[in-house]
């Protein structure tokens, strides 16, 4: 699903307008992307994977379509897709989504009836993703499935990547051009 050929940057952009779906507790919610952002591995000073592999980052050097997730700053989880080859840590961040199914689901996890995926935390939250699904393998459970796009591209723009210190200006976060 994920071609491990493709460079992590256009990996980023093909997920734009792809839905993810989650099946947590018998609950179904499903988003499509419209934010992400794509971290280099080992050359990038701003992935988590620039110093090599830890316990924390262990699922980031998996093969590609290997579902990475970490705690932020100790409050909110995030979700990453593994790309790139076997190794290289380069990973793609899921930064926002817009609700498709299973709203009231989502409004319920949120406690909120607005504002229920438009950051990596919340996208998290409103799709019941966390540290038990770290490692798993896209289209090899039916916990969280991504389904691409059959139609064009979407238009998209790029910009430097937020909330990080270092490698900033990469112009490597993507977002759904409205």
């Amino acid at each position: 699903m994920i071609d491990p050929a493709l460079s992590v940057d256009e990996v980023a952009r093909s997920l734009l307008g792809a839905r993810l779906r989650s099946l947590v507790g018998d609950e179904l919610t499903e988003v499509e992307l419209t934010e992400v952002e794509a971290y280099g591995g080992e050359d990038d000073p701003a992935s988590h994977a620039f110093r090599g592999r830890t316990a924390r980052n262990e699922s980031m050097f998996g093969p590609a379509g290997t579902i990475y997730v970490y705690r932020s700053y100790g409050v909110h989880w995030c979700m990453n897709i593994v790309t790139g080859p076997e190794g290289t840590g380069q990973a793609v961040l899921l930064r926002g989504g817009r609700p498709v199914a299973g709203e009231a689901v989502m409004v319920r996890r949120r406690g909120r009836p607005t504002n229920l995926a438009d950051g990596p935390g919340k996208l998290t939250q409103a799709l019941g993703i966390d540290a038990m699904h770290d490692g798993l393998r896209l289209g090899a459970t039916d916990l969280v499935a991504l389904v691409l796009g059959e139609s064009p591209r979407p238009t998209f723009i790029a910009t430097p990547r937020v909330g990080i210190s270092r490698e900033a200006d990469r112009p490597w976060r993507y977002v759904l051009a409205h």
